[in-house]
């Protein structure tokens, strides 16, 4: 972490990384070891979404086209298996009903929660329940992440 004599909420980018300035701290807002992909079909098919980092918030898939049509997942975290945490929810903004995948999987097949994903959060750590359900609550995702709006 690199210090700072000032605050600020705006990010800004330094090698293609992406920071925000908080108490006084530099924070890396991705999580270079954090791996995601979305498929539309099950068992890895179809359609195809990619994230190569972590620490990304998405308050509605459809920014990508791919509102309700998530199917299948592959979800990793290649430096600490069991550090990642993907929240998915059946409503835009966090809300709604919750599917909880934590460490390194792959899902075939999302089976009663097929087809039904409006909006995710994905870091590169463990989020409790308790911290799941704050969010469902405020609508307000984890701090220091990026969030991805409509």
């Amino acid at each position: 972490m690199m210090t700072s004599p000032f605050v600020s909420s705006t990010p800004f980018l330094i090698n293609n990384i992406e920071y925000i300035i908080s108490k006084g701290r530099v924070i890396d807002l991705a999580n270079k070891d954090v791996r995601l992909q979305l498929f539309s079909g099950i068992n890895f098919t179809n359609r195809r979404i990619v994230f190569r980092r972590g620490g990304v918030a998405i308050r509605d898939l459809g920014a990508f086209r791919f509102d309700n049509i998530l199917s299948s997942l592959r979800l990793r975290n290649v430096s600490t298996t069991d550090s990642v945490t993907l929240v998915l929810f059946s409503r835009i903004n966090f809300q709604g009903s919750v599917r909880v995948f934590r460490g390194s999987q792959s899902v075939s097949n999302l089976g009663s929660f097929d087809n039904l994903t409006s909006s995710l959060i994905l870091v590169g750590r463990n989020l409790t329940n308790s911290q799941i359900q704050q969010i469902q609550i405020t609508g307000i995702p984890p701090r220091d992440i990026l969030v991805i709006r409509q």
